[in-house]
C-alpha cells in the first residue's frame, strides 16, 4: 500500500513524560511515521509504530497526568437522574416486571432477559453528562461517536458537544482543537496517535474507553512483549479495532471464520483446505488489515488471539479453537505454548446479550424487532442470530424507519437497505424484541407504541 510519509516530533509536556528511551526495543530519536490502519498517512495525526514504541508505559504516564480523566467529576448521582428522565421506559419497566412477556390489545411482546445499555456504555454516556456540567463554556469535542446510536449521539450535538469533523477523505481534522479545549475518548477508545496527538495540544481528556477494551489492549501488548504477533478478531475498519491494533506490534485482523481459516491454511503452507495460495495473494487480501511490514512466512510462527469485543462470541471462540489446532498441527502438542497465547477478551455484556438472543429465537415468535444503530457492531451480530434461525427480522435504528402505514426501512445483516410494506400480519401476533448495547429504552419504547398504534388502527378498520 503507498502511503506519503511525514514525521512528527512528539515533545513531553505538561506534566505527562513520554516513555524513557530503555523502554524502546531500539535506541532511535523521538519521531513517529504518520498513518494508520487500513488508509494512507495523515497529517492529522502522529501514529506511532507500535512495534517500537512502549504503548503500555506511555498509558500509564498519561493516566496519571494532570490534564487526564477516567472518573467523572463527581456529578454521577446528578448526571444518572438526568439519563433515567431521558432514556428509561414505563413500557420496558412493565415487561421486564412481567417475565420478559406481556401483551397489549392482540400484541404480544416477548422481551431479549439481556438487552439495550451495558454497563461500558451507560458509563460513556454518563462520563460525557458529567463533561458539559463540569465544563459549561469550554469547547468540547469527541473523537469519535461516543456510542454507536443516533439517539445519544442527536442529544450530545445539543449539548454541544461535537465530533472531529472529517475531510473530504474521511480523514479526521484535529486541527480544530486547540489548548484548553475539552476531548472526550469514546467508548470505544481511541487509537495511540491520536493520544499523542491530543497530548502535544495540552488539552483536557477525558477518556470513557470501556474496560473491556482496555483488557483487550493488555493482551495485545502482552503479545508484543513475548514476539507473537496479534491475529485480532474483528473489522479493520471499526473504532474499536484500529485502537486496539494501534496497541499490537505485529497484527493481521481476521474478519471471520473463513479469513481466519485462510490464515491457517497459509500457515500450513495449503495443508488445511486449499484456500490460501501466494504470499502475494495474502497480502493482497490482507492490504488494509495487517500491520506495516507484516511478512506472513515470518510473522506467523507465534501467534496470540485477541479480539473486538463486539464480535458474535461463538465465532471468536471458533477462530480461537481453529489457530490453536493449527500451531498444534505445525509446531507439535509440546510446542504450543512457544507458538499460541490467548486470554479471554469476550465482553460478558455482548456475551450475555447473544445468549439472551439464542434463548428468544428458540421461542415461538412471528417475527424479530432488533432495534439499534445500523453501524453498531454488536446489534448486527444481534440480527445474524435472527437471519441465521430464518425468523422473519427487522433491524432499525429509530421509529423513524416504521411508517407510513404498515410499512418498514430496516437493515439486514450483510448492509443492504430494505423497505417492506404490510410488515405486520393481521390478527393476533407475537414479537421478540431485543436492542444492542448501546440502545436506550425510551428508543424500544418508541418503536413498539408505533407497533401498538399499527395494530390498533388495524383493528379499527375491521370494527
Amino acid at each position: 500500500m503507498a502511503v506519503s510519509l511525514q514525521f512528527c516530533r512528539i515533545s513531553a509536556q505538561n506534566g505527562l513524560p513520554l516513555p524513557d528511551t530503555r523502554s524502546f526495543r531500539q535506541r532511535k530519536p523521538a519521531f513517529f511515521r504518520c498513518s494508520a490502519v487500513g488508509e494512507p498517512a495523515s497529517s492529522s495525526t502522529a501514529a506511532v509504530d507500535s512495534s517500537e514504541f512502549d504503548t503500555k508505559v506511555f498509558r500509564h504516564n498519561l493516566t496519571r497526568s494532570e490534564n487526564y480523566n477516567r472518573k467523572g467529576f463527581g456529578r454521577k448521582e446528578e448526571t444518572l437522574e438526568q439519563m433515567n428522565q431521558e432514556y428509561t421506559s414505563d413500557i420496558i419497566k412493565t415487561l421486564k416486571e412481567n417475565g420478559y412477556e406481556y401483551r397489549w390489545g392482540n400484541v404480544t411482546v416477548k422481551l431479549a432477559e439481556a438487552y439495550g445499555f451495558c454497563w461500558g456504555v451507560e458509563r460513556a454516556v454518563q462520563i460525557a453528562y458529567e463533561v458539559r456540567k463540569q465544563f459549561p463554556s469550554e469547547n468540547i469535542w469527541i473523537t469519535n461517536e461516543i456510542i454507536h446510536n443516533p439517539t445519544v449521539n442527536q442529544r450530545l450535538e445539543e449539548m454541544e458537544m461535537k465530533n472531529i469533523p472529517l475531510d473530504s477523505e474521511k480523514k479526521k481534522q484535529f486541527d480544530v482543537v486547540n489548548e484548553g479545549d475539552v476531548v472526550v475518548l469514546p467508548a470505544f477508545g481511541a487509537g495511540v496517535d491520536e493520544m499523542l496527538l491530543l497530548t502535544e495540544k495540552n488539552v483536557q481528556i477525558v477518556d470513557t474507553t470501556c474496560p473491556w477494551v482496555s483488557k483487550v489492549w493488555n493482551s495485545v501488548e502482552k503479545h508484543k512483549k513475548g514476539d507473537y504477533t496479534s491475529i485480532i478478531h474483528g473489522k479493520y475498519s471499526h473504532e474499536e479495532t484500529v485502537a486496539t491494533a494501534s496497541f499490537a506490534g505485529k497484527y493481521v485482523i481476521v474478519k471471520s471464520i473463513q479469513e481466519a481459516t485462510y490464515v491457517c491454511d497459509y500457515i500450513l503452507g495449503g495443508g488445511l483446505d486449499g484456500s490460501s495460495s501466494t504470499k502475494e495473494a495474502f497480502l493482497e487480501k490482507f492490504k488494509n488489515a495487517v500491520s506495516k511490514g507484516f511478512d506472513p512466512d515470518n510473522d506467523l510462527l507465534k501467534v496470540g488471539i485477541a479480539n473486538q469485543t463486539t464480535m458474535l462470541k461463538g465465532e471468536t471462540e471458533e477462530i480461537g479453537k481453529l489457530i490453536e489446532r493449527t500451531m498444534m498441527r505445525k509446531f507439535g502438542v509440546g510446542n504450543i505454548d512457544e507458538h499460541f497465547m490467548s486470554f479471554n477478551t469476550i465482553c460478558d455484556a455482548t456475551q450475555e446479550r447473544q445468549d439472551a438472543m439464542y434463548k428468544l429465537v428458540d421461542q415461538k415468535i412471528d417475527l424479530m424487532l432488533v432495534v439499534g444503530g445500523w453501524n453498531s457492531s454488536n446489534t448486527s451480530h444481534l440480527q445474524e442470530i435472527a437471519e441465521l434461525r430464518g425468523i422473519p427480522s427487522y433491524w432499525i435504528d429509530s421509529v423513524k424507519r416504521i411508517g407510513p402505514g404498515n410499512k418498514i426501512s430496516y437493515k439486514l445483516l450483510h448492509g443492504e437497505l430494505v423497505e417492506k410494506e404490510g410488515w405486520l400480519p393481521e390478527g393476533p401476533i407475537t414479537i421478540g424484541i431485543t436492542s444492542g448495547a448501546s440502545t436506550p429504552d425510551k428508543v424500544v419504547e418508541e418503536v413498539l407504541e408505533r407497533v401498538f398504534d399499527i395494530k390498533s388502527q388495524e383493528s379499527l378498520q375491521l370494527a
